[in-house]
């Protein structure tokens, strides 16, 4: 991380927020004494809650100071105990102080040139005083470190540079989605290092999604197009790894869309992923244009824990229960056995606002680890397929629909091919770096035209297509493969029947 910086001032003011014992600032420290060209004078703010922990910071800047000392630079350093967020409240307003933003510092407010830093990583209530400070960028239980970043990019220099290492999650998702709009309009990414491993960058952790170091530069007004329109994308699996990550430039328009309501980050880290970026975004439509909504199942087990049992009567007394395990690619079981869940809830008034219809639906499994051949489960669930006019959704699945109207059969099925095939679950693991796949990110993912997805489904439903057809199907039908390899056509599949099938799904 202190490698990334690039600092050719006299006099740098430097901010280590959550500065633990002060491993980062000390690292900055050999990194500018090793230069040909450094400053002379360093002044370091440095925050530490803990006050065990603000001792050996203190002890650890004194002989820092007697260290750089000796090679020509003056040091400063100023320990603080108190909470970092809170202390610059005042970067929380702009100039007026009537309209609340998280990127406006006040006049009075201490600026810096560099900002390094290993946050903490906790939830915080919606209650707590620094989230209702944040209310304005941050939804729901923000995590720490997100402000952290906020506060930090609020009170740098323009043309300084913020360093964080961090969770990956504020990068894609809705939580972060005002977050990422104020922050990216201030802060031009640079560099962005991932690691792809979930476990071997923080072994000692508890950290259950990737991690990142972004380098940022300060650039008020900055756009993807100009002048400075590129960010370098490198990964390793873990810390150990660092010296043999991959490392290219990548398009800042490419990986960062501002012009977008989600303003999500993608992180290719392959030349494979950036042809998927490349060709995924060239499709022309999305659920949207195509008149399909996507929610999350309504039924919380927990909170609904009265109407759920073990055995029932449909269509009688009882509707199907579906939950994530019921959901395999390209097919829904129900019931099954050695399932320890209730598969069945009570039809009744009390359970109305938890049914859905029994209607035609793509179902997607709405959690997924990295390490999982498929982050994108899917499948066509249809009407016929259980014999109950109600259907409960567990929580833990995403479902695909259309409010008005009726999404059909071949279109439930072109669309399952779709979610399942490598080139959507490449593009979905540039954006996403946990296990949830959440609707808004499925919402927000290009998709081909209706008519393509109309020819996957009826090739898909005159084959009964598995999992292992996904792949052929989408390179006959539109011509691409994530995987690079030319077009195929299926065996056994003649152009012919497929334009029948087409044209009998059609009314052509």
């Amino acid at each position: 991380m202190a490698g990334l910086l690039e600092i050719e001032k006299e006099a740098v003011w430097l901010l280590d927020p959550g500065a633990g014992s002060g491993i980062l600032t000390c690292s900055v420290g050999e990194q500018i004494a090793s230069r040909a060209i450094k400053p002379t004078y360093l002044h370091v703010v440095a925050h530490e809650t803990d006050s065990s922990l603000a001792d050996a910071l203190r002890a650890s800047l004194v002989y820092l100071g007697g260290w750089l000392s000796s090679r020509g630079i003056s040091l400063e350093a100023v320990v603080r105990t108190d909470d970092f967020i809170m202390a610059h409240c005042e970067a929380l307003s702009d100039a007026l102080g009537d309209n609340p933003n998280l990127f406006e510092a006040g006049v009075e407010a201490e600026r810096f040139d560099i900002v390094i830093s290993n946050p903490p990583y906790f939830k915080i209530p919606k209650s707590d005083p620094r989230a209702e400070a944040a209310s304005q960028v941050i939804h729901g239980q923000p995590n720490i470190y997100a402000l952290f970043m906020a506060v930090s990019a609020s009170i740098l220099n323009v043309g300084g540079q913020l360093i964080f290492i961090t969770p990956r999650s504020y990068t894609s998702g809705p939580y972060f989605r005002l977050f990422r709009e104020r922050f990216f309009a201030k802060m031009r990414p640079e560099s962005v290092h991932v690691f792809e491993s979930r476990t071997d960058a923080f072994k000692r952790d508890e950290i259950l999604q990737e991690n990142i170091i972004l380098s940022a530069r300060r650039d008020d007004g900055w756009t993807t197009t100009g002048k400075h329109s590129s960010v370098w994308i490198s990964s390793s699996n873990g810390s150990s790894e660092l010296v043999r990550s991959r490392r290219r430039k990548v398009r800042s328009d490419l990986i960062l869309d501002m012009s977008g309501f989600d303003k999500v980050l993608h992180v290719p880290t392959t030349r494979r992923e950036l042809a998927v970026m490349e060709t995924v975004r060239s499709w022309s439509s999305s659920l949207e244009k195509l008149g399909l909504a996507i929610s999350t199942g309504p039924v919380v087990p927990f909170r609904a824990a009265p109407l759920l049992d073990e055995d029932g009567d449909v269509p009688g007394s009882h509707a199907p229960l579906l939950w994530m395990q019921h959901v395999k690619a390209m097919r829904v079981l129900w019931p099954i056995a050695g399932i320890r869940k209730p598969q069945f809830i009570k039809v009744t008034d009390e359970a109305m606002k938890l049914l859905v219809p029994n209607r035609n639906y793509v179902l997607i499994r709405r959690f997924s680890a990295k390490e999982e051949k498929r982050r994108l489960v899917a499948a066509p669930y249809l009407s016929d397929g259980l014999q109950s006019p109600w259907l409960g959704l567990e929580n833990h699945l995403n479902y695909l629909y259309r409010p008005e109207g009726e999404l059909s059969e071949v279109e439930a099925w072109g669309l399952s091919v779709l979610y399942n095939c490598s080139m959507l679950d490449t593009y979905f693991r540039t954006l996403n770096g946990n296990t949830q796949v959440s609707a808004t990110e499925l919402r927000g993912m290009p998709v081909p035209d209706r008519q393509a997805i109309i020819d996957l489904g009826a090739m898909a439903m005159a084959l009964s297509a598995s999992l292992e057809m996904a792949d052929d199907l989408v390179a006959t039908v539109l011509g691409e493969r994530s995987d690079a390899k030319p077009p195929q056509k299926l065996p056994g599949v003649q152009d012919a029947l497929a334009q029948e099938v087409r044209e009998a799904a059609t009314g052509g």
